[in-house]
């Protein structure tokens, strides 16, 4: 009667990755054609208003109108938009940011072993050689010797 239908569409995570990325690039794409239409229509009319229809045509900044201002400023602004979602996410996507986060990786393990080095010179570990000269070495290790899993019933008390 009732039976739970399994789902069979499994999409592994390096898939599910993949299109979320697209997912993102895409809405990313969208909103700078967005924005490249906005500014067009914005642009056309500033123009329409300043020089058709005359408002606020006394304003002069630098000797041109207000609306070549408002076009440039924004036109510049426009550009940031384009070069940072065409071409810098294009070379610094996610590949590169993968291959970045593998760079710092390596560099901290280099930085550990390293460390690592410099502390077994600075304090080297006793060996067996050097604990035949320390007897309570020996009585230490004894007593606090790891109970074998073999034998259970293996008895620490000296």
């Amino acid at each position: 009667m009732f039976s739970k239908k399994k789902n069979t569409s499994k999409v592994d995570a390096e898939q599910r990755e993949l299109y979320e990325n697209a997912r993102k690039r895409t809405l990313q794409k969208k909103r700078l054609f967005q924005h490249f239409i906005v500014f067009l229509g914005a642009s056309i009319l500033a123009i329409i208003l300043n020089v058709v229809i005359g408002f606020k045509e006394d304003i002069l900044l630098l000797g041109y109108n207000w609306f070549v201002w408002v076009i440039l400023i924004w036109g510049f602004i426009f550009l940031i938009h384009f070069f940072n979602v065409l071409l810098v996410n294009t070379f610094m996507g996610k590949e590169w940011q993968a291959k970045q986060i593998d760079k710092l990786v390596a560099k901290q393990k280099e930085k550990i072993a390293k460390l690592q080095q410099q502390v077994e010179k600075d304090h080297p570990l006793p060996n067996k050689s050097n604990q035949k000269n320390f007897p309570e070495n020996n009585e230490t290790n004894e007593r606090f010797k790891p109970i074998s899993p073999d034998k259970p019933d293996q008895n620490n008390n000296h």
